[in-house]
């Protein structure tokens, strides 16, 4: 459904001297450079998968989904979607698409949402029949019909989504482009809205393409991940397979009887490991211990805490896909 060909997009920078003088001067003579925003990308998707693509603020993200929307056209390489270049003949193309931009809506503010629906329908010409199908699956999987003849100025963010979601669903399109969906809802909304994506992409076979820098959306929804840095493409493949590749870490939740009995504890020392190898958080009564069970197993881990100290509480679980990424990034997360 999605192909992407050895892309790349550069972008013209003005380099100017620092202070007033070098801004007269970049006024006669400008300089320039040239920035890679996007490097030599090529990855594919197939129809009815969900892709969760991700990266930093600034690693070509963005850029490249403009590339993919028909907005910015690449420097060099080639986009093909649904067998068409996306900045070629839009109007055609953008039939076959819809967008969500989380932070931006596409539903007109003092238009009851039943009217804006009617709106969208007449832009993408869709016949009766299909629009009433349409609406009745969408209300279904959404459920629209408690705010669908409310102003859009009065819905809630959580309604507002779902209404942007159904809007952009409206033409049936054949490629989604999900940008941020969850962002600013609560646990209890972005769980609904997780499940009405799952279903639509279960039921309509249509192929999503999801950005989000909440990483619970991606392993709620996605088997594959792209993560692009720098304009480049870092990793492609399964979620599971990049657990499994740079997973290697376990932690180690435990409370303590005696909170100072943790003066104990050598780890470094007493299991031969080195300071990349392990992480000590402590939060209150909480000690979390993070490390590498290629140097350590989780039975010698547990082992040598249990033989150290009583402990009122024990647990262990992988690490979750946010260390993951920001270790891969080479960052240090909270806990």
């Amino acid at each position: 459904m999605i192909h992407v060909e050895k892309v790349t997009k550069e972008f013209k920078k003005v380099v100017k001297e620092p202070g007033f003088k070098g801004s007269v001067k970049s006024l006669f003579n400008r300089k320039y450079e040239i920035v890679k925003a996007v490097d030599d990308v090529s990855f594919h998707v197939p129809k009815g998968e969900i892709l969760g693509f991700i990266g930093a603020n600034g690693a070509g993200k963005s850029t490249t989904i403009k590339m993919l929307t028909g907005i910015l056209t690449p420097t060099e390489g080639n986009v093909e979607i649904s067998g068409q270049i996306p900045f070629k003949n839009r109007k055609k193309y953008v039939k076959e698409i819809g967008v969500v931009f989380g932070q931006r809506t596409q539903l007109w503010w003092d238009l009851p949402l039943v009217e804006t629906f009617s709106v969208l329908k007449q832009i993408y010409d869709v016949e009766e029949k299909d629009f009433k199908n349409r609406m009745g699956f969408l209300n279904e999987v959404l459920e629209l019909e408690d705010f669908i003849k409310s102003p859009v100025r009065t819905l809630s963010l959580g309604q507002r989504m779902r209404a942007d979601l159904a809007a952009s669903m409206i033409h049936n399109p054949k490629v989604l482009f999900l940008d941020e969906p969850t962002i600013g809802l609560d646990v209890a909304v972005k769980n609904n809205i997780r499940k009405a994506i799952t279903q639509i992409n279960e039921q309509e076979k249509t192929t999503i393409i999801l950005t989000t820098h909440d990483l619970n959306d991606i392993e709620s929804l996605c088997k594959r991940i792209v993560m692009i840095d720098k304009g480049k493409i870092m990793y492609d493949g399964d979620l599971a397979q990049m657990k499994s590749q740079y997973g290697k870490y376990r932690d180690v939740n435990m409370s303590l009887f005696e909170y100072s009995d943790f003066e104990k504890f050598h780890f470094i020392e007493d299991l031969s490991l080195k300071d990349e190898d392990i992480k000590i958080t402590k939060n209150k009564e909480k000690i979390t211990v993070t490390f590498n069970t290629e140097k350590a197993s989780v039975s010698d881990m547990l082992t040598y805490i249990l033989g150290k100290t009583q402990v009122k509480d024990i647990s262990v679980k992988d690490i979750d896909i946010e260390e993951i990424v920001c270790r891969m990034y080479g960052k240090e997360v909270s806990k």
